[in-house]
């Protein structure tokens, strides 16, 4: 009657306190520059070091630039960050892939293609978005300051379990349809507290045939449904993109891992504290209308109505329209945008190039436009170059800029100006999250391209 999550949890427990959490073991702790000061300085406080140094990979992203990364860092607080990272992993004796490294990238996005994030192990990072990594078949989830601490310390950190929930998609996606339309679906029919408490399982024909790229973004998003986390049972998919990376098993021991990984999956039997089907050929390009990641409809549909919300959350709906600039019952198609950005831990992978690029392919960046190309990392850059997108980006009047967060946040140079709209491939559309007063509309790698030749929320499947 086990699930996935009970196998890797229970393979991973060290110790259960009665009536209180469970001492889980860490297989992989991720660090990027934003997090870890403090952690390091706690370790310091009490004269320890990393129990296990190997197991911690550490790398800069939320505060690099995206050009020039050749140069000193302009923001004296970015650079404090970066800097510290980068002395902090070497007192400690930390592998650090620092900026202008090939190895350096968005953390979420190195840890899979560098193989350093396999199926069965349980991976945590000082960032919400390490949900990301659970499309390994690991339950990856993000963890506080404090707990990146004990980590560092023991290897190890105190959990409460978490219920666990089964998302099946059957069917098949229409034409123009994205993982990344799956999850803002999702998010519109659970909201963004719908997965509060829970840990999710994706399942279903849909969820199987997602590349590992659609899979990650998926599971990226888990974390704004307010689930712990969310991942997906390894297949042949799974062992096909990690054969042969950098970290993954070589060898006699790649079989023997294959061998263990193929038993990674819930049984027939297994029970779930709630299980959710949704059908695949329901689901539409998306955008999102409002200030978070579940204000979301069909790029054809229109914002509702106010009746349509419940009394409880009528004022904050209105407050989310007033400051988008919306208003209920609006059609957003042919709203005009100023700014475009493909990226993110969410969509800054090879895949999302390849989608964005056969968009724009022919067509010529609308004027009006400012558009932010980022890659994912050093590698997805390189891809990009090596299967010739970026002569069709450049062609249609786009640049590719240099790998980090980028405008997912406004932590770097990459800020959307107050009041400007934003059509974003990132994971959050909070109030200021990418500027002050910014306005930000999340949508697919397609349809962040339909508004950058058109200028305007262009429904992709007219393009394509």
């Amino acid at each position: 009657m086990n699930t996935l999550f009970d196998k890797i949890w229970d393979r991973h427990v060290v110790k259960t306190v009665e009536d209180g959490p469970t001492q889980l073991y860490i297989d992989r702790l991720y660090c990027h520059e934003v997090t870890s000061p403090q952690a390091f300085d706690g370790l310091r406080r009490r004269g320890l070091r990393c129990f296990r140094p190997e197991q911690i990979y550490c790398m800069p992203d939320h505060n690099t630039p995206t050009h020039d990364q050749d140069k000193p860092i302009e923001d004296a607080v970015s650079r404090t960050q970066v800097d510290t990272l980068a002395r902090n992993a070497r007192e400690f004796g930390l592998t650090h892939y620092g900026m202008m490294s090939p190895d350096n990238g968005i953390i979420h996005v190195v840890g899979p293609e560098k193989g350093l994030s396999l199926p069965g192990m349980t991976i945590v990072c000082g960032d919400s978005h390490t949900s990301t990594h659970g499309a390994m078949g690991a339950i990856a989830f993000g963890i506080g300051t404090s707990e990146v601490e004990m980590v560092m310390a023991s290897q190890c950190i105190l959990q409460q379990k978490p219920k666990s929930m089964r998302i099946n998609i059957d069917g098949k996606l229409a034409k123009g349809v994205t993982p990344k339309d799956v999850a803002l679906y999702l998010m519109s029919k659970l909201t963004t507290s719908g997965g509060t408490g829970y840990f999710i399982e994706y399942s279903g024909d849909v969820v199987r045939d997602m590349s590992m790229e659609g899979r990650l973004t998926l599971c990226n998003l888990s974390i704004e449904m307010g689930a712990r986390g969310g991942f997906i049972a390894p297949d042949d998919v799974t062992f096909e993109y990690i054969k042969g990376r950098e970290y993954a098993p070589k060898g006699e021991a790649w079989d023997k891992a294959v061998e263990y990984w193929k038993t990674l999956r819930s049984n027939d039997d297994a029970v779930f504290d709630k299980e959710l089907s949704f059908d695949g050929g329901d689901i539409t390009p998306m955008i999102t209308y409002g200030t978070n990641p579940g204000m979301g409809m069909s790029i054809a549909g229109t914002v509702p109505m106010l009746d349509d919300i419940p009394e409880a959350g009528q004022g904050s709906f209105m407050k989310s329209l007033d400051y988008m600039g919306f208003k209920p019952g609006d059609k957003l198609l042919g709203h005009k945008v100023d700014y475009v950005f493909l990226g993110a831990c969410t969509n800054g992978r090879i895949e999302d190039f390849r989608a964005f690029a056969s968009v724009v392919k022919g067509r010529r960046k609308a004027d009006g436009i400012t558009a932010w190309l980022v890659p994912g990392s050093w590698a997805v850059e390189a891809q990009i170059r090596e299967e010739g997108l970026d002569k069709v980006l450049e062609e249609a009047g786009f640049a590719i800029r240099q790998p980090g967060c980028s405008a997912c946040l406004a932590m770097n140079d990459d800020k959307v100006p107050a009041g400007k709209y934003a059509v974003s491939t990132s994971n959050r559309n909070f109030e200021g999250r990418q500027g002050p007063g910014a306005r930000t509309i999340l949508a697919s790698p397609l349809v962040a391209a339909a508004a950058a030749v058109t200028g305007r929320i262009t429904d992709p499947r007219d393009l394509v």
